[in-house]
């Protein structure tokens, strides 16, 4: 089970988070439907967690933008060990808030 999925669930089942799987297989996870990209999304999305490497991060950064008004999407938070400052910075110009390099399950206070 990759780290994603049960990120995920911990968001869902802890913090009450509705989850929308984004990957590049439109795969369905956590019995959600699961989208290509966000443009398939019907919406709404408050915030993209990235769980993808740094290398391409900024693709997904990318798409947040482009659908950010759209899906009503707030911020973007890049995990744990995924760094990309340009596309941080792509996303904060956008008007986007950025969390880079840590987990919400780390940075829950419970």
């Amino acid at each position: 089970m990759r780290t994603a999925y049960s990120i995920g669930q911990y968001l869902r089942d802890q913090l009450g988070m509705k989850i929308v799987p984004v990957n590049l297989r439109g795969e369905d996870a956590l019995g959600e439907q699961g989208y290509r990209r966000l443009a398939e999304v019907p919406g709404p999305v408050q915030v993209v967690d990235c769980f993808v490497n740094s290398q391409r991060v900024g693709a997904v950064v990318d798409q947040a933008i482009a659908e950010k008004d759209r899906l009503g999407i707030e911020a973007v938070w890049l995990q744990l060990g995924v760094i990309d400052e340009a596309a941080a910075k792509r996303a904060t110009a956008a008007g986007l808030d950025v969390v880079m390099n840590t987990c919400p399950a780390m940075e829950d206070p419970a």
